[in-house]
């Protein structure tokens, strides 16, 4: 499976102005990756990114498109179920077979609370993207004094 993000067209209005910190705009694009509160607020943020972001992740991790249509209702949305799982202390029954053999514990317990963080449904509830960053340095650097399996 190959994950991307892709086909997403701004419609941008008003200026373009360096001290704005969100942009209105008429959104086309993938369904599952777009930011829950454009819905409400039909403004895009920076934040708007780190959501679409803990999308990928979790679809990469889990080998799952955002949304599959042909689940259950209760598995239909992936964030959904993958939170589930995850609370249900299930982490390693949501995640890729492929990726099983790669991730070690830890560090697939690191990356899905990333996603997850990412993934928050209220935007002041996401890290920004230099954390994301960060973060994703920090579980890099753990994977390779841990040694690469598989």
């Amino acid at each position: 499976m190959r994950a991307k993000v892709a086909d997403f067209g701004f419609a941008r209005l008003g200026s373009m102005d360096s001290e704005k910190t969100h942009i209105s705009t008429k959104v086309k694009g993938t369904v599952g990756y777009l930011d829950p509160e454009y819905m409400r607020t039909y403004q895009l943020t920076p934040k708007s990114d780190v959501y679409s972001f803990g999308i990928l992740l979790i679809e990469i991790l889990t080998g799952r498109r955002p949304v599959e249509l042909k689940k259950s209702p209760e598995e239909r949305v992936t964030l959904r179920w993958a939170f589930k799982k995850f609370d249900e202390g299930n982490a390693r029954g949501m995640v890729d077979p492929l990726m099983q053999e790669v991730l070690d514990e830890e560090i697939l317990m690191k990356m899905l609370e990333l996603a997850f963080q990412c993934a928050a449904p209220t935007r002041n509830d996401r890290p920004d993207m230099k954390a994301v960053g960060e973060q994703l340095w920090a579980i890099r650097m753990d994977y390779l004094r841990r040694g690469r399996r598989g």
